[in-house]
């Protein structure tokens, strides 16, 4: 499910889930033990990618929805500790965004340190809403600290997937440029860090992140209780299993 490539001492994970490497407890679980690996296996720096017009679907509905109440309180447990082994790591991410990169797909974007975008009629946003789900209240907080308070409820208030575009304009992600570009371009950010003193570069880093660290301690319990209650309702069953049916048509 993760592809590891080497580019010296920058390492590439690349989510590798056909269709559309969406998140299931094995994704879930196999990415957080790749990026907490990294460091001891020489990495100085990660490269997170998907595959060409797909970075990730978000989460697998046809899978969760077969899961029982405690399965699920593992699954939100082992999603919000895979969100927490980027958002903390001790060597700098970069998310190579190659393609779609709806709600769960966007989110692994919002914890890294930069996200790079490819070019085209491609979607990103946190569009839970639309399928009957709040965002997660951690998830919020970390998407605001990225885009601000107005744009952050524009666009989870009415769960908004937008253009690379207009997720550059908005601050979601830092660059946009064409598809073949996009994993080379996140390397080369990962290399210009590399570059710099790096005692200096870590420290600075870590002082602008420590606030995930209090983000997950404060929010992360709660937080999985909270989305197994909604997810359990009727209203988010309900839409779920019609956006699955919905899927299904359009395969026919």
């Amino acid at each position: 499910m993760i592809t590891t490539i080497e580019h010296g001492e920058v390492l590439e994970l690349r989510l590798q889930r056909p269709p559309v490497n969406a998140l299931d407890p094995d994704l879930v679980n196999a990415l957080r033990a790749a990026v907490e690996a990294a460091p001891s296996q020489g990495a100085r720096a990660l490269v997170v990618s998907g595959t060409p017009g797909m970075f990730s679907g978000g989460l697998d509905v046809s899978t969760l929805l077969k899961l029982d109440r405690d399965a699920m309180l593992r699954f939100w447990d082992d999603f919000f500790l895979m969100l927490r082994s980027i958002a903390v790591s001790p060597i700098p991410i970069a998310a190579a965004i190659t393609g779609h990169s709806p709600a769960g797909g966007a989110v692994i974007s919002i914890f890294c340190d930069t996200r790079i975008a490819a070019q085209g009629k491609f979607k990103i946003g946190l569009n839970e809403v639309q399928v009957g789900l709040p965002v997660p209240r951690l998830i919020l907080s970390a998407f605001t600290r990225l885009v601000g308070q107005r744009q952050a409820e524009r666009l989870a208030v009415h769960g908004l997937l937008i253009s690379p575009e207009e997720a550059l304009e908005v601050g979601l992600v830092d660059q946009v440029v064409p598809a073949e570009e996009v994993i080379p371009r996140a390397i080369d950010w990962c290399r210009t860090g590399l570059a710099l003193p790096q005692k200096a570069l870590h420290a600075t880093r870590a002082s602008l992140r420590a606030d995930y660290t209090r983000l997950f301690d404060s929010l992360a319990a709660s937080t999985r209780e909270e989305m197994v209650e909604v997810w359990f309702s009727e209203e988010a069953q309900r839409v779920l299993k019609a956006l699955l049916e919905q899927l299904a048509a359009k395969k026919k």
